[in-house]
């Protein structure tokens, strides 16, 4: 495994998007320490309105947004949806108030497509020219990206982008097709 970019180096990363971001996201659990309290207070139903929208990857979102430089993102969830995936479903209004765009697709229908499901795999997609592969622990936590800038990597990404893209669904139609 390459050397992981974290920190500041991995937030780099999406400041210096010139054109745009595409993240495929694979896995049904992620175990970001940020979200522990959200997480624990909507499984409660007392979800944190407060917290939607109220942090750093917002602000950046929405600036990229407001400068002609698109976030967006697939979501491949299993159905019926777990308790991360829920809470997801419902804290991606904050994301998309701020600008970013994202999908949802069926995580059988994605396989059938030939997304890379099993393992999941989890990447950012930056200008279509380098690709950050996101590495998780045993307990879903991010360990850091490991950034590729060949262009047989770049164009299986685009590929996989396009492919989820089109079969997806918004968060809307998404939740009425639940």
């Amino acid at each position: 495994m390459a050397d992981l970019l974290t920190g500041e180096q991995f937030n780099e990363l999406f400041r210096a998007v010139r054109h745009s971001a595409f993240r495929l996201e694979t896995r049904d659990r992620y175990n970001s320490p940020t979200e522990q309290e959200p997480i624990r207070r909507f499984l409660a139903g007392d979800p944190d309105e407060d917290y939607l929208g109220s942090h750093a990857w917002n602000d950046m979102t929405r600036s990229a947004a407001a400068e002609g430089r698109p976030f967006t993102r697939v979501r491949i969830v299993t159905v019926p949806l777990g308790d991360y995936s829920r809470y997801a479903l419902w804290s991606a209004q904050g994301n998309i108030a701020s600008g970013e765009e994202i999908r949802y697709l069926d995580r059988g229908r994605a396989a059938a497509l030939g997304l890379p499901v099993h393992p999941p795999h989890d990447a950012w997609l930056l200008d279509e020219q380098r690709v950050a592969i996101l590495r998780f622990d045993e307990n879903d936590r991010l360990l850091g990206a490991e950034l590729h800038d060949d262009s047989a990597t770049a164009e299986q990404h685009c590929h996989w982008r396009d492919t989820a893209w089109k079969a997806s669904l918004s968060r809307d139609e998404f939740l009425r097709s639940l």
